[in-house]
């Protein structure tokens, strides 16, 4: 699967999620975009929403009393949403930085007119947000459009996850990518269940990932080390800006490093290959093989005493041994020569 100009099947497509780190400054949106190139992303993902697309202005309990024990505690749904989203006007801008800077540049819409407008700037893929799993219309609509579409499992149960596997395929779409995702901010460790990648992987025959909202790096080097092809982070030029995100964000310090630890992971990985490389046969010559440990006169036995199985690797293969003890020598042999099967008659 490509997206964009990046091929999945090259290495990890690490993303730098934008989110509402922007603060609400165009300058500091771009500024960010350059500094997670700099980091090492491939990717920079925006959202495409306004407060009215997402929710209503509406001050009843259901609005107000949602972020119950998060980081959002206290805000109503429309206030956090108007604080938070990136103008539209700025989308073309961010696009074409981003092309600019080598990064590949896409989107979460959250109703059918995002996906219009996205549409318009030719983004390359789609990303569906944890909240959004269960909108069916909406998934269908994105599926349509014939472009990579990553769906996120936050609040996802297995029902919810067929369904919008489903609602793609149906659709004629079969390139998804599904990534494991706590809906926590910050998320715990304990709550991470890693396992789950390897799982959507073989379940639903996708390609899987970690959208990680903890702390720190440990999650996705460690998902990387069980197969994830794609990791997302929230990205924010420094913490002290502040905003709705910024205390599960990586400044560019923590997602350089974060990178480079992934990259290392990658290349430890490897590939499926039982055939060696120049430097691991020239290893061979430290191998076991059989050779005269002992003098041996023209008539005399070879025994366990006089031929073993030794280092270095350069004589017979020890798996003869058992071929050869009990037989007898037709020459002279001196100590140290490298065993051949020309010693017997």
């Amino acid at each position: 699967m490509k997206i964009g100009n990046f091929n999945l099947a090259d290495k990890v497509f690490i993303i730098a999620e934008l989110s509402a780190n922007h603060n609400g400054s165009l300058k500091t949106a771009i500024e960010t975009i350059k500094a997670a190139k700099e980091a090492g992303a491939d990717c920079i993902k925006l959202q495409t929403y306004t407060a009215d697309t997402i929710t209503i202005e509406c001050d009843n309990k259901d609005f107000k009393d949602i972020h119950k024990g998060t980081i959002w505690e206290g805000k109503m749904l429309y206030d956090l949403y108007k604080e938070a989203y990136t103008p539209w006007e700025w989308h073309k801008e961010l696009f074409e930085y981003a092309a600019s800077e080598g990064l590949v540049c896409f989107s979460s819409p959250f109703d059918i007119t995002a996906v219009d407008f996205l549409e318009s700037l030719n983004t390359p893929a789609y990303k569906i947000a944890s909240f959004e799993i269960t909108d069916i219309p909406l998934i269908e609509y994105v599926a349509s459009k014939k472009k990579p579409i990553i769906l996120s499992t936050g609040v996802a149960e297995l029902e919810d996850i067929e369904l919008a596997i489903e609602t793609c395929r149906n659709a004629g779409n079969n390139e998804i990518v599904l990534l494991k995702c706590t809906s926590s901010y910050p998320a715990p460790l304990e709550d991470a269940n890693l396992k789950m990648i390897r799982k959507y992987s073989k379940d639903f025959n996708v390609i899987s990932g970690l959208s990680d909202h903890t702390i720190g790096d440990i999650c996705p080097v460690a998902a990387v080390a069980i197969g994830a092809r794609v990791i997302e982070k929230h990205f924010i030029l420094d913490r002290s800006i502040g905003g709705p995100d910024e205390s599960f964000s990586m400044n560019p310090k923590e997602f350089s490093e974060m990178v480079k630890r992934v990259r290392e992971v990658e290349k430890a990985l490897g590939k499926i290959d039982y055939s060696l490389t120049e430097k691991q046969k020239k290893g061979q010559d430290f191998s076991r093989s059989l050779y005269v440990t002992k003098e041996i006169k023209k008539g005399e036995r070879f025994d366990k005493t006089n031929v073993r199985s030794i280092r270095p690797g350069f004589g017979l293969h020890p798996k003869e041994l058992k071929n050869i003890l009990g037989k007898i020598s037709n020459q002279d042999l001196e100590k140290g020569e490298r065993f051949s099967l020309k010693f017997i008659d």
